[in-house]
């Protein structure tokens, strides 16, 4: 009976830290709630990272949330929160929602590498035929090279298919950081390279990969390795422009 007991209270106390474990517990959004165009921020969202409505979050919210969830760095929240809150079209707002994100040519832009345009459809929604093309241009594991093929590819498609096709300076800057960080975090940030699998899990289930074998990593995302490698991204998607 006392080892009966003891193998209860054992797996009664496992099953409660899993439980509380923000990593397993995943829910989609909810009536009411709120997504926006960018995958992370909505698994994180979905996770309980961010408020799981995905409203009212703050730059605490944001700053508490990515570090729990991948290691960032406060200082690339804080530049982020920045950008964020613009999008929120309330005066001196100190929040901002997902769905503000979807505002075209804030931060939102052109030539998604999981989103149509703004002009053919809901760019806050994943769609399965625009990803299928970014994915087309990897193998089996995204690095610097794959991952600039991918977005220069949804810009040539985009262009073509969108008569108001637009991407401004800052739009740009953001499509190749979002690669950057993707493969960064899912992945190596050193060597600048992840499995396949990985991504494409988060993308299509915009939740975070655990059950693949990915983990939090375990040195934290810097500004430094951010620029450093959004750098990289970018002399390659110069490179192959020419």
């Amino acid at each position: 009976m006392r080892l009966a007991a003891f193998f209860s209270v054992t797996v009664a106390v496992a099953a409660s830290n899993t439980s509380q474990d923000p990593f397993e517990q995943w829910h989609g959004p909810e009536a009411g709630h709120v997504r926006g165009p960018c995958p992370f921020l909505n698994t994180f969202a979905n996770h309980g990272f961010l408020p799981r409505s995905g409203k009212y979050i703050t730059q605490k919210d944001l700053a508490d949330g990515l570090f729990n969830a991948v290691h960032f760095d406060a200082n690339i929240s804080h530049f982020l929160f920045d950008f964020a809150i613009a999008t929120n079209p309330e005066p001196n707002a100190t929040w901002f929602s997902l769905d503000h994100l979807s505002r075209h040519n804030v931060l939102e832009h052109d030539a998604s590498l999981s989103r149509v345009d703004a002009f053919v459809g809901h760019a806050d929604v994943f769609n399965q035929q625009a990803f299928d093309e970014t994915r087309s241009y990897w193998g089996d594991v995204v690095n610097v090279e794959s991952g600039t093929a991918s977005i220069i590819a949804r810009m040539k498609t985009c262009k073509a298919t969108d008569p108001t096709y637009s991407i401004s300076e800052l739009g740009q800057g953001f499509i190749l950081g979002e690669t950057a960080a993707f493969i960064s975090i899912l992945g190596d940030a050193q060597s600048i390279t992840v499995d396949k699998r990985l991504v494409e899990y988060l993308f299509q289930n915009e939740r975070l990969p655990t059950k693949l074998g990915w983990k939090r990593p375990s040195t934290p995302f810097t500004t430094d390795l951010l620029l450093g490698n959004l750098e990289k991204v970018r002399l390659e998607y110069n490179k192959q422009l020419k």
